[in-house]
């Protein structure tokens, strides 16, 4: 059951997971100097725009973007309005609660506002591609027993892994130890990159091998 959509699923989790993988060695080829530790604000923005041109691309070409109910022009451009909108508040949101539990508020506020940016791109984006601009389906979504597809699951597997590898990602930063990968955000960028990949490679496997346990409700 759901064969086709895992398959679909584990592919386009792929190209994701190779976007991230381009947007590390292009940049070193490129750049001069390039580096994850010594140009980390410049690596991290790379991540975030292709992770969020390929899901955007991805996710179209799949048709897994819930169809709008109206074609008029006007609509669309207020669903694009929207989806900009909820961006904008999800990296204010990641920002205010980073500074919450303990970042700079003034000191390093631009560094704090990327990994915020950086966040938003691998969580937030999702759930407009996967949901549409629908407060009420995320709701659903990250509530118990809330999926109703694979799509959902996966999406739930995701944002899981991202928040935790970046809460993971800030135990090392007090410590005294004095490596480069210490100075803020880049442990905590590091963290929520890796505990992305480790979602799009988990997740297809989690369904896959729960795929019998799994019952989803009828949208």
């Amino acid at each position: 059951m759901w064969d086709h959509e895992i398959r679909a699923m584990a592919s386009s989790h792929a190209i994701i997971a190779s976007s991230v993988f381009m947007a590390t060695v292009l940049p070193a080829v490129l750049v001069q100097g390039f580096s994850v530790y010594g140009t980390h604000l410049l690596w991290l923005y790379s991540v975030s725009g292709a992770v969020t041109v390929v899901n955007i691309a991805v996710f179209w070409l799949l048709g897994i973007t819930p169809p709008t109910k109206k074609h008029t022009l006007g609509y669309k451009l207020s669903r694009l309005v929207r989806s900009c909108l909820y961006f904008l508040l999800s990296c204010l949101f990641y920002h205010t609660v980073v500074v919450l539990y303990g970042a700079p508020l003034i000191e390093t506020a631009l560094e704090t506002f990327s990994l915020a940016v950086l966040l938003t791109s691998l969580t937030t984006l999702r759930c407009l591609c996967v949901l549409g601009p629908n407060v009420q389906a995320w709701i659903r979504v990250f509530s118990r027993h809330g999926a109703m597809s694979v799509w959902d699951t996966s999406l739930q597997i995701t944002v899981a892994c991202t928040v935790v590898g970046a809460w993971v990602g800030a135990f090392p930063i007090p410590l005294d130890w004095d490596r480069p990968w210490q100075v803020w955000p880049v442990s905590c960028s590091l963290g929520s990159v890796i505990g992305f990949l480790t979602g799009l490679v988990g997740a297809p496997a989690w369904i896959h091998y729960h795929r019998k346990q799994l019952t989803y409700k009828c949208k």
